[in-house]
């Protein structure tokens, strides 16, 4: 089993979490802003780089773009394969649309990765960004894993967001946020966003490692440097905040996002020069099976 040199290398016991039956992606339904995401386009795009530089295989004949979004990402796979079958696969509408506007070479398919099948054997199963939007990873990383043959590649970026202030403070404002300390939104909401449904990197290494003829699992913090009056708002709203906004009534809402946006801007100060910092980790496995 090979170790790319300079990859930290977790190893560790399967974490267990609680995970109810409610879970973020169904408050926040398939309806993306491709504009509100592509606010920050050039940060989000360093991470899937990142993961591009780390896969092994030299010639892919087939590549799976999994939630592949605006379709920006998929494209650059099929620059960097050139004679690679490329499928790009998403379930929002909104992004698809998005992505086929930009013609290229790369077909493109609406799925659920919760149930997706590949209609043909894949080489590459790339997934940038996405897990985290689904349950059960015990059960959905050994089903991609299970979908490639001897000498196929896995890789998967997901951000490790969790406890950094931003998120933290996301739940708290839900649970806080409203006139007097009171809460706000319904149980439902509540349960969604307590449930940690990403885990920490040894999970994933234990899950892949006895199939694996070569893997790499490793975690990097990105600084971004920020402009604008709220980047750290506007950077969530276009992704993990989109559950709270979505499940929230008018009137909750808006007291919300008033009292959340109070809270960031004294987690993430404006420096003298007008940026704003906003530290951010981010979660890498890539295995390739025996």
């Amino acid at each position: 089993m090979a170790v790319g040199a300079g990859v930290v290398l977790f190893r560790a016991s399967r974490i267990t979490m609680t995970q109810g039956t409610a879970h973020v992606r169904d408050i926040a339904g398939e309806s993306w802003d491709p504009a509100q995401y592509l606010k920050f386009s050039d940060h989000r795009l360093r991470p899937a780089l990142d993961l591009v530089a780390r896969v092994p295989l030299a010639a892919p004949r087939r590549v799976y773009d999994l939630g592949c979004g605006n379709g920006h990402i998929t494209r650059l796979l099929a620059d960097r394969w050139p004679a690679a079958d490329l499928v790009g696969m998403d379930n929002s509408p909104q992004m698809l649309a998005k992505a086929r506007a930009t013609p290229s070479r790369v077909r493109w398919e609406q799925g659920d990765l919760a149930d997706w099948q590949p209609a043909a054997t894949p080489s590459l199963l790339f997934s940038n960004a996405v897990v985290q939007w689904l349950p059960d990873h015990a059960t959905l990383i050994p089903r991609l894993w299970s979908l490639l043959p001897a000498g196929g590649c896995l890789a998967v970026q997901a951000p490790l967001s969790w406890d950094q202030p931003s998120h933290r403070l996301m739940r708290e404002t839900l649970a806080d946020g409203g006139a007097g300390g009171s809460r706000l939104g319904n149980d439902r909401l509540r349960q969604a966003a307590n449930n940690r449904w990403l885990h920490e990197p040894g999970f994933y290494y234990d899950l892949l490692a006895p199939g694996a003829a070569h893997i790499e699992v490793w975690t990097t913090e990105y600084l971004h440097a920020l402009t604008g009056a709220d980047p750290v708002l506007e950077w969530v709203t276009g992704t993990s905040l989109r559950p709270f906004l979505t499940g929230l009534g008018d009137a909750d809402r808006a007291a919300y996002l008033a009292e959340y946006r109070r809270r960031l801007r004294d987690a993430y100060p404006r420096r003298g020069d007008g940026i704003t910092l906003y530290p951010f980790r981010r979660l890498f496995f890539v295995a390739v099976r025996r």
